[in-house]
């Protein structure tokens, strides 16, 4: 049987095979916040390969039933979480919904797309948590609808300690299929960063607002 660590495994190098992560640790990115960073992240690059879309499916349906078993409903969070959640809806046979980053302006002024009631349990699927900003925000949309969120699944964790405690104080439990520390080990495993490149990777991972001003310097 597969252990967890190895499917963490698979799914990082998944993601660094397809560049759907890249690391440039010489030549940091610029995120939208301003924050330098030597990871970037785009999950919806996985849809795009039918064989890596397919495995990260199937990680996440193995995962739900293994820690939120038999939820009613499956819940996107826009825009990544969007078209991987509704294929493990399809998968899992339940009805999805989808929450927007806020209520339209127009029409219904839905945040929640899709019919979902209240007492109703919620799986939550996001494709990548830093903060839990939008994760947190999702999750409040459907609770303050009646609905009881089971957890969160998302493909990829920063592992930032802001997050977890975000996570805490929303009593929300996450579960990821890999994270930025399997990541790491498998970027050096298969020689896309070296040595040196780690120790700058797990600096910023310790400290992000203080190596971005290192690199500025």
């Amino acid at each position: 049987m597969t252990s967890f660590d190895d499917h963490a495994h698979k799914v990082a190098e998944f993601l660094l095979q397809i560049k759907a992560v890249k690391l440039q640790p010489e030549k940091p990115f610029t995120w939208a916040s301003g924050l330098k960073s030597p990871i970037y992240c785009d999950n919806r690059k996985t849809l795009s390969y039918p064989k890596i879309r397919t495995y990260i499916r199937q990680h996440f349906v193995e995962v739900i039933n293994e820690h939120f078993p038999k939820p009613d409903v499956i819940a996107g969070v826009a825009t990544g979480g969007i078209a991987i959640g509704a294929l493990v809806a399809q998968e899992l046979g339940l009805p999805f919904v989808y929450v927007r980053s806020e209520a339209k302006k127009h029409g219904l002024t839905n945040m929640i797309e899709g019919e979902i009631e209240k007492g109703q349990s919620v799986v939550v699927i996001e494709d990548l948590i830093s903060t839990g900003g939008s994760s947190l925000k999702a999750i409040e949309a459907l609770r303050e609808k009646g609905c009881i969120v089971k957890g969160m699944v998302a493909i990829f964790t920063y592992g930032f300690d802001e997050a977890e405690q975000n996570f805490k104080n929303a009593k929300c439990r996450v579960e990821t299929l890999t994270n930025y520390n399997t990541l790491i080990n498998a970027a050096l495993e298969k020689e896309y960063i070296t040595e040196k490149d780690v120790k700058k990777l797990r600096e910023w991972r310790v400290n992000p607002s203080a190596w971005g001003e290192s690199v500025l310097k």
